[in-house]
């Protein structure tokens, strides 16, 4: 797996990053460029899916209502109590698991590492699905449950594949497999409350409110600000550990604390959305084949790319059929075609 196509091609074009301490990062016209379009979108995303709604409340109100004009009572309340913390949360919940994607695919140094890759999501799921089983579902302990539940995960994950990055690969395929055996159990016993826990694996965000953008809100950003501090100690151990403890990288304690910080941020944006899949597949992808390998400059592209992303995603969830389409399935959707393509490009 780690000798694959892709991972040479990643190491063949690594080698134009600067990777020296001192240097300076200077980024070229073309990515001041991708930034300015990237940060355009982004608020046009965001306005857009506050805007796209049942009632009918025009762009002008909205950009009204958002300044604080409080003039239509009914309006102000739609997009302030509903609306907006819907449109914050699934954009958190991006930046998080792209995020950790970028972080897991350096780490691992494997263009197919996603954030789930230690199996937080399926622990999330048993955590979800036995506050369900049990009879105490409210809000607050299922994202209690699958948050908890997800960081205990990743913690034994670690401890068993610690070692390399080999073991912990091989633990968390291993880890997710059986905790997913159980999540299908618990489902299996649920009986009628089946659907509570088949929705929230799906993954949405039609259950947002400002307590879950709070919850997200504090993981989301320290873990993120976190492994972008960290992102040129990425990109030296995407070349190697070796060749990362040749420039003075202490392999042990960044593997500690990227594992940490996208366990942290995978269990955050699962507790309060479910499993949403692929997002920190193609995001990365995506702005790998745009901007480059440097996560100095990576990182932040797939940090807005997927608040522009998220966003659009869930207003396709909301307008595509009468009812409301779970996201996970919108992504899953999206993102199998969009490997496909590049399988068939050669890229990996």
């Amino acid at each position: 797996m780690y000798a694959s196509k892709g991972i040479n091609q990643v190491i063949l074009t690594i080698d134009k990053i600067n990777l020296t301490k001192e240097g300076k990062l200077t980024p070229s016209k073309n990515i001041i460029l991708v930034f300015g379009l990237l940060v355009v979108l982004c608020a046009a995303s965001f306005v857009t899916s506050i805007s796209v709604g049942s009632s009918s409340i025009g762009f002008f109100d909205v950009v009204e209502i958002l300044l604080g004009n409080e003039a239509n009572p009914i309006a102000y309340r739609i997009i302030i109590d509903f609306r907006l913390p819907r449109t914050v949360l699934a954009m958190l919940v991006g930046i998080g698991l792209a995020t950790a994607g970028c972080a897991m695919q350096a780490l691992f140094r494997n263009p197919l590492a996603d954030p789930y890759i230690l199996g937080v999501s399926s622990g999330a799921s048993v955590g979800a699905a036995l506050v369900i089983l049990l009879g105490i579902a409210s809000m607050q302990n299922i994202i209690s449950a699958a948050f908890f539940s997800a960081l205990v995960t990743a913690y034994v994950v670690y401890r068993i594949g610690r070692h390399s990055v080999y073991s912990l690969l091989l633990a968390g395929v291993a880890m997710a497999s059986f905790l997913s055996g159980i999540t299908s159990l618990l489902i299996y016993l649920a009986g009628k409350d089946m659907h509570q826990v088949v929705f929230w694996i799906m993954g949405g965000f039609w259950t947002a409110n400002w307590l879950k953008v709070k919850i997200a809100l504090f993981p989301v950003l320290f873990g993120t600000a976190l492994i972008i501090y960290n992102s040129w100690n990425l990109n030296a151990i995407l070349l190697g550990e070796e060749y990362a403890v040749s420039v003075g990288v202490d392999v042990d304690h960044l593997r500690k604390i990227i594992i940490a910080c996208s366990a942290l941020l995978t269990s955050a944006a699962v507790a309060v959305s479910g499993v949403i899949g692929f997002v920190g597949l193609i995001i990365p992808h995506a702005m790998r084949l745009i901007v480059g390998e440097d996560h100095r400059v990576l990182i932040p592209s797939a940090i807005l790319c997927a608040a522009i992303f998220m966003p659009a995603v869930d207003v396709i969830a909301r307008t595509v059929t009468s009812g409301e389409l779970p996201v996970g399935i919108i992504t899953a959707l999206l993102g199998a075609p969009f490997f496909i393509y590049l399988l068939r490009r050669g890229r990996y």
